[in-house]
């Protein structure tokens, strides 16, 4: 950290000067501080994720400017008291190694507060970088003092044009500044490139008539004259919980949300609070919004989900592809095998899903092939070709981790064994794939082999998170009707009726009046859903775009029934989850992979 030093003039006390007229006209610096003499730090932060409530920084980066010129860095690495997911560590260069004997965030907290108090704080996607640090201090009862935030990426948006700039990464906007330093995701090196960006930007700035902060910061927050001159798309909007959709003058959906006032979030959509670039933009393109009242908040998410899945919105980010899951499929042949498959189809084989990505299928498959030899070839094994000697064999073999039936070393009979095995994985049994995992991890430790336990962990992890949500999914999907209540906000009940994992049906019963002729009305009218893969645990529908319940739609149920106060009014069916399951397993992965607390003690080396 380098010091700069400061001088201040004291100046003689002036004669009283004669009050101003009225009529007279003042400056602009009566308008507010002019930029010239604002001191801005701009700060960039290095984490262990996405998210600062489960995540922690390990590099602080801040550079002190004022009209132009640099006054001072601040600059150091945090030890986060976590492990450095190996992801982020690819992704920024900084190691477990480097972070070891790097100060805890409370002593580097107060050295950062001290050389920014005073300040504006600067930075690129300032509610990232700004939200880690008031989780920083209010972890530690510290209160956040309050500093004026300016964001270049806000910024960056009002002032450069698509044409200039494909998109408004650091990036991009350092290369199209020309930057001196290039970022780097080391948090010091993308604050410099932050500076010369805020320097670019407020130079762009002064065309718009923008000379002091209390301008800039309004700059970026004020409604674009196509946001306040479509103020009137909100009149007719009543303020009901329901979904929103925002639609072009051809009628084609741009936007599907859900919110408990529909007036107010739609009305929030043309004023300075909105500050996201798309939804500027979309707000832009759209000639009407049409709402749609729900009666319930479970009945709103479910609406949204359906309705993204419908029309795949462009200013839609999530949900748009609820068929873009994949299954674990143990396949139909002589010597089965697991394969990663798009569809669930009724061939009789056994599946596990479905799972949100390729990624975490292919870590629950290598966690069931440390547990089943089963072979990992992706040849058609038939017992023609394992006879006439024309089949493939591989290096597994020689390994002990396959019986080789591919050369006859496994009958039929024994591998039958090994599938077997993995149905009743699949059916709920997830011990055998526990036990293999948990021993190979403290052989591994045992052998101070870290990194590959950590890896072993992690497949494990990814087997449990997917078997649950499975059984969880199964178990919903094989009650042909599930009918709950729950307390609503303003008083009586909210009901649902749930068939084979889809809403059917929602509806209030006021307070103080009897539910049972609501409950029955609700029965009498929900829709009719049918499963479309047989019946039982088994019978997860296809999706939402078939007739059935998607996943997340099935989650969204399953979340509001795991709510405060719900209760279960009718049942047709079996709702629970194996004895023998992943559920159990679940709460010992999540503590696995929670953030240790700060107030615990840091581990010692150990002599040598």
């Amino acid at each position: 950290m380098s010091v700069a030093s400061f001088t201040v003039a004291v100046m003689p006390p002036a004669k009283a000067l004669p009050p101003v007229p009225s009529g007279v006209q003042g400056t602009l610096d009566d308008l507010g501080t002019p930029l010239a003499d604002v001191t801005f730090v701009v700060v960039d932060l290095e984490t262990t994720g996405g998210s600062a409530r489960d995540s922690a920084i390990t590099e602080i980066g801040a550079v002190k400017v004022r009209g132009g010129v640099e006054l001072g860095e601040f600059g150091t690495l945090v030890d986060p008291g976590a492990p450095i997911p190996p992801f982020i560590t690819a992704l920024t260069g900084i190691t477990q190694q480097m972070v070891y004997a790097a100060p805890r965030i409370a002593e580097v907290l107060p050295a950062f507060l001290e050389f920014a108090r005073g300040c504006v704080l600067v930075a690129h996607n300032a509610p990232f970088d700004i939200g880690f640090l008031k989780a920083a201090c209010a972890e530690r009862e510290r209160p956040w003092p309050g500093f004026p935030v300016v964001d270049t990426v806000d910024l960056a948006r009002r002032v450069l044009t698509r044409d200039e700039v494909p998109n408004c990464k650091l990036e991009t906007l350092a290369r199209h500044f020309r930057a001196a330093t290039t970022p780097n995701h080391r948090a010091l090196d993308d604050a410099r490139a932050t500076v010369d960006v805020l320097h670019g930007l407020i130079e762009r700035l002064g065309s718009f008539g923008v000379t002091s902060l209390e301008e800039l910061r309004g700059f970026a927050k004020a409604p674009t004259p196509e946001q306040r001159g479509k103020r009137h798309l909100a009149d007719d909007v009543p303020s009901a919980p329901g979904v929103y959709l925002f639609e072009d003058a051809r009628g084609e959906v741009l936007y599907v949300g859900k919110s408990g006032d529909l007036r107010s979030r739609v009305r929030s959509y043309f004023t300075g609070s909105e500050t996201r670039w798309r939804a500027r933009e979309m707000v832009g393109l759209a000639e009407r919004v049409r709402p749609i009242v729900c009666a319930t908040g479970l009945e709103a998410e479910v609406r949204e989900l359906r309705l993204i899945a419908a029309h795949k919105p462009r200013y839609n980010r999530r949900s748009k592809f609820p068929e873009r899951v994949v299954w674990l499929k143990l396949t139909v042949e002589p010597f089965p095998r697991l394969s990663i498959v798009r569809e669930r189809r009724p061939d009789g084989a056994a599946y596990l899903g479905p799972l949100g990505s390729r990624r975490q299928a292919e870590e629950a498959r290598a966690a069931l092939h440390e547990a089943v030899p089963l072979r990992q070839c992706t040849q058609r094994l038939t017992l023609a070709l394992v006879e006439r000697g024309k089949a493939q064999t591989c290096a597994l073999a020689d390994l002990g981790r396959c019986g080789a039936p591919c050369t006859g070393h496994e009958t039929p009979e024994r591998y039958a064994g090994h599938a077997a095995a993995v149905r009743s994985v699949f059916a709920g049994d997830v011990r055998p794939v526990a036990a293999a995992a948990t021993a190979r991890i403290d052989r591994l430790a045992v052998e101070l082999r870290y990194e590959e336990a950590a890896a072993q962990r992690d497949r494990l992890a990814a087997f449990v998170r997917a078997a649950s949500r499975a059984q969880r999914l199964g178990a919903l999907a094989g009650c042909a009707q599930l009918v709950a209540a729950r307390p609503a906000p303003g008083g009586g009940w909210e009901v649902s009726v749930v068939r084979h994992g889809r809403l059917a049906a929602a509806g209030t019963v006021p307070r103080g009046a009897h539910p049972r002729p609501y409950v029955d009305a609700l029965i009498a009218t929900a829709e009719t859903v049918l499963p479309e893969l047989g019946a039982g645990p088994d019978a997860i529908p296809a999706g939402a775009e078939s007739g059935g319940a998607g996943a997340e739609e099935m989650e969204c149920v399953l979340r509001w029934l795991d709510g405060p106060g719900a209760r279960l009014v009718e049942l047709d069916g079996v709702w629970t989850c194996p004895v023998h399951g992943a559920e159990r397993l679940r709460a010992r992965i999540d503590r696995a992979y929670a953030p240790v607390e700060p107030s615990a003690p840091r581990p010692r080396r150990p002599l040598r």
